[in-house]
């Protein structure tokens, strides 16, 4: 494998945060966003890299961005690093294609999650109560059904372990009613526009989160959008109700995972040449998919 960036270390940079996936350097009025090909699996990040997966997280979340800007406004300055800062073109051939540089904006500490089938976690939680996250469906719904409509399920941000799901009731506490409302239409609307997209090219997007940040009162969408990491993503094609879907994600992962005998708890286990390969290229294919381009 070549071309992978775990790690990054620009020593005249001040890192403010290294996130699971991502390093955020604060440039003072800015941040630098870097997309590593860091993976975690069960909130655990592995040692081995998956080669471009930062490259593809970045570029898909700006073709998203850019969908979006008729909605909200987003967060992004530039990301051509041939216009970054001097200080920052010194490392171009790190940054270039994985890397946005940003507006500062005060996050909003919820993660606005939005789901339009039934999977993961809502499934289970729908076998047991009949509900998601609270919010009461239809009886005889099916692991991966479509809903009637899609559902805003916010959840707490963790930096580690597990997300909590909170009711809007909830958020609204958290983060005031005004702010609330604004990200429940706001992330339903993203939503919406992204799955009439998504099925033209022939892919379902079940569910996905976005996190939202304040400048001057002004909520911005932040962080990735509609990415493999943050969404699921199935073919349209081989869509069947009643079982769980292939995911272009990193499914391929957690099914080898399943696999050993593995507490599921730091450290994490190093993942064969062909299982990284294959969530390489399986990352790659979902970019090509929806943008229509090679990465």
């Amino acid at each position: 494998m070549t071309d992978i960036l775990r790690e990054t270390d620009f020593e005249t940079l001040g890192k403010v945060k290294k996130g699971k996936v991502r390093d955020i350097y604060d440039l003072g009025e800015q941040l630098l966003i870097v997309a590593t090909d860091r993976l975690s699996a069960f909130d655990v990040v592995l040692p081995t890299g998956i080669e471009d997966k930062g490259k593809v997280l970045t570029k898909l979340s700006l073709f998203w961005f850019r969908q979006m800007e008729d909605i909200i406004p987003n967060h992004i300055i530039e990301t051509d690093v041939d216009r970054y800062p001097a200080a920052l073109r010194k490392y171009g051939d790190a940054l270039r294609d994985r890397s946005m540089l940003v507006k500062k904006a005060k996050v909003l500490p919820v993660e606005c999650v939005v789901r339009g089938y039934l999977a993961g976690s809502g499934w289970s939680e729908y076998r047991k109560s009949g509900t998601v996250c609270g919010i009461t469906l239809p009886e005889g719904l099916k692991e991966s059904s479509k809903l009637e409509k899609p559902v805003f399920t916010p959840s707490t941000k963790a930096d580690e372990g597990h997300d909590l799901n909170i009711s809007f009731e909830e958020a609204v506490k958290i983060i005031g009613d005004d702010y609330a409302r604004k990200v429940r239409d706001t992330s339903i609307a993203i939503y919406e526009k992204a799955r009439a997209i998504g099925e033209k090219r022939g892919i379902i997007v079940a569910d996905t989160k976005f996190e939202f940040g304040v400048i001057e009162g002004n909520v911005l969408l932040i962080d990735e959008v509609l990415t493999p990491d943050s969404s699921r993503f199935w073919s349209l094609k081989d869509y069947a109700p009643g079982k769980s879907q292939d995911s272009y994600d990193k499914q391929i992962v957690r099914d080898y995972l399943n696999t050993l005998d593995w507490p599921k708890t730091y450290p994490g286990p190093e993942l064969p040449p062909e299982v990284a390969k294959k969530t390489s290229e399986r990352y790659k294919e979902i970019y090509t998919i929806l943008t229509g381009k090679k990465l």
